[in-house]
């Protein structure tokens, strides 16, 4: 199934920008032979306030040879911001629609254009350099999906300010220590959100994360504070006589009323206070192509998280190049990302890429369940959506539910499919281009990183042959190898570290305040090359397949196995909706495999699906792979996003309820009942 290979539906119209295999092995090549040539045609798109004078690009990736160093168009000067939206309007697309807005609930919807993003955007930087911000100064940004999220970000840009997006389900600890980190000078954020039926109160975070801050030396100057939370009409109703009836309305509702947003009046503001006083024109502040664009943290090994730097000139060339081909957009289509923008996706792929391109983007505030199952493809439906991208998590939580919310809708505009976040796995990515796509759509199952900025391995729509599960070949400019454990170059077939040759525009440039670490990480294992940190196998037709994190490797009798790999084929199982797979420690084979598995909906978890499992992953990968724990799991630890948090599961396996800090999952009362169904709990481990 895996192995089939499916060819782009040759109706696709528009006409794809490559239309075959041909077209882009010259484009590639030419890529790779001439680099420099190939991303100075495509810059030529763009602004640039002064062109590039230096060399078009130098780097260093060997750690022996000196310090790592990454530099793109040097002397170049530009203002992305400018190139979003200046340009854009200038080339007459003010009135073009760039964003529509669906609320977490559907009657709350709004849409803004170009010229009115623009306008918005002027205002804001304003409102920053009214509180002091100016260029290199740092601005966090802890916000809901809502239009002023954007606002905010391409404020900080045009001002030539450094944003720091947080995601906002991060707990205030967490975001603590990343307005320390980054030395944030303003934070941005709202008075609360609705997620599904739940209230989260931002404020109250925000405020605990600035104390913390203050307490460990460094203090947030300003808070700005956007109105979010409906109220009185929202929540309430008036009876024939003009009172207030509340009877209807649940307890959560009702706290959301009565939410008194918590202030600090030498430090708060609102937004629309600040915004009404602010002048519409705002002269974009002209930087330097290498000067940083925005940090954005990710999880470390050692706990604490890295501020990845991206800077500027080469993320928005890299952005827009891979959102264009990646997405095959043409103009008047409706893309629709789904990715929060508190995660390096939102940021490529939700703001930066698409507006580069003038693209016209639905930002989606809710949840895939709320208020019912079938909210992606009432959206779907509702917008014209052609491009949708969305990750394996969302998928496979989406199939439980079958085929019929999905019937339910009319899905005819979609033309592109996209996964992103981890590999997808046969069955899901089968039932998405059947059921989802109605077998035309092209699916671009993308490899990437927040340290990469953008596309590094995809298929390209209707030029492509798509494998399912497979992330099949390099976009232009990347030159992938794969390495056995001495660093040994792997020709042909074959499976290992997922390292790359040299550097394209949208990679990360350093680690904020640490360029030790970036070096340590991602350079010292392997001289010469990035080491991603990944691994990946290499099939006879070429194809790359992501195996998973090499840190998330088995060694089960001195066979090397990948948790992905184990996941996907007790995924296969038709009872099985989702799994997960762990190492825990083991007398004999050193390390075994424990698996968390939640049935479909009505499928009864028993001793002959337990079989069944051990069965099918001995078929599938063979006899030393079997697992030798299987347990029920109703459902799965994950955070807000969709993300399955695997560091719990390794707790749970070990029987160990030193779980540290869980205060990132959209569910933590699931953790007992993993506890109660542990199997083996009496078994040394």
């Amino acid at each position: 199934m895996a192995n089939q290979v499916y060819k782009p539906n040759p109706a696709m119209k528009p006409s794809p920008h490559l239309g075959s295999m041909k077209e882009y092995e010259k484009m590639y090549k030419r890529s790779i032979e001439s680099p420099e040539e190939f991303w100075q045609d495509i810059a030529k798109q763009f602004h640039w306030e002064t062109p590039p004078t230096g060399k078009f690009c130098s780097y260093n990736f060997d750690v022996t040879k000196g310090p790592i160093s990454i530099k793109w168009m040097e002397g170049a000067t530009t203002n992305i911001c400018y190139n979003l939206l200046d340009r854009n309007v200038r080339k007459g697309m003010g009135d073009k629609i760039a964003f529509y807005w669906a609320g977490n609930d559907p009657e709350d919807y709004s849409r803004l254009t170009y010229k009115k993003l623009l306008i918005q955007v002027c205002k804001f930087a304003n409102v920053l350099k009214e509180k002091g911000v100016t260029k290199g100064d740092r601005v966090a940004i802890y916000m809901p999906m809502i239009l002023e999220t954007v606002v905010a970000m391409l404020a900080c840009a045009r001002i030539g300010a450094v944003h720091s997006v947080v995601f906002a389900g991060f707990s205030s600890d967490s975001l603590a220590e990343r307005l320390i980190d980054a030395k944030a000078k303003v934070l941005v954020t709202a008075d609360g959100v609705w997620r599904g039926e739940k209230l989260l109160c931002l404020k109250e975070i925000c405020d605990a994360a600035m104390d913390r801050s203050k307490k460990l030396g460094h203090e947030v100057e300003s808070c700005i504070l956007v109105k979010h939370l409906p109220r009185l009409s929202a929540f309430q109703s008036r009876d024939g006589d003009g009172k207030v009836n509340d009877a209807e309305k649940s307890p959560e509702k009702r706290k959301a009323y009565d939410y008194q947003v918590p202030w600090n009046e030498d430090r708060d503001c609102w937004w629309d206070d600040e915004m009404d006083d602010a002048s519409s024109s705002c002269y974009p502040v002209w930087v330097s192509a290498e000067d940083p664009l925005f940090l954005l943290y990710t999880s470390g090994s050692t706990g604490k998280p890295k501020g990845v730097v991206h800077t500027t000139g080469g993320y928005l060339i890299y952005a827009a190049t891979t959102f264009k081909y990646v997405f095959d957009y043409h103009p008047g289509d409706v893309y629709w990302c789904t990715a929060d923008v508190g995660w390096i996706t939102g940021h490529t792929y939700v703001v930066y890429g698409p507006l580069a391109n003038g693209a016209t983007s639905v930002l989606f505030e809710g949840l895939p369940f709320h208020p019912h199952n079938g909210r992606y493809w009432e959206i779907v439906e509702q917008y014209n959506v052609n491009q949708f991208y969305t990750a394996p998590t969302a998928i496979r939580a989406l199939m439980k539910f079958g085929d019929g919310p999905v019937k339910k809708y009319k899905l005819d505009s979609l033309r592109v499919l996209g996964s992103v976040g981890e590999p997808i796995n046969a069955e899901a990515w089968l039932w998405y281009y059947n059921v989802v796509g109605g077998g035309k759509c092209s699916i671009v199952d993308t490899f990437w990183q927040t340290e990469t900025g953008g596309h590094v391995l995809t298929p390209l729509p209707g030029c492509t042959p798509m494998k399912p599960g497979s992330a099949t070949f390099p976009f232009f400019g990347v030159l992938p190898v794969l390495l056995d454990e001495k660093g040994k170059e792997i020709e042909g077939p074959g499976e290992g570290y997922l390292v790359f040759r040299r550097p394209w525009p949208g990679i990360m440039r350093t680690i904020n305040g640490n360029h030790q670490r970036f070096e340590a990480t991602y350079f010292q294992k392997f001289p010469g090359f990035y080491t991603s940190g990944d691994g990946a196998r290499r099939d006879e037709d070429g194809y790359l397949w992501i195996t998973g994190r090499m840190d998330d490797m088995l060694n089960v009798s001195g066979h090397l196995l990948s948790t992905a790999e184990v996941e996907g084929a007790l995924s296969e199982h038709p009872s099985v909706s989702e799994a997960a797979v762990v190492a825990r420690p083991h007398p004999v084979k050193g390390e075994c495999l424990h698996c968390f598995i939640s049935t479909k909906d009505g499928v009864q978890f028993s001793p002959k699906l337990v079989d069944d499992l051990r069965k099918k992953v001995r078929e599938k990968i063979g006899p030393f792979a079997a697992p030798e724990y299987i347990q029920h799991a109703p459902a799965l630890p994950k955070t807000r996003s969709g993300k399955i948090v695997r560091r719990i599961l390794k707790k749970v396996a070990l029987n160990d309820r030193s779980l540290g800090d869980i205060s990132t999952l959209a569910d933590e009362s699931i953790i007992e009942n993993l506890f109660a169904n542990l199997p083996g709990k009496d078994l040394k481990t």
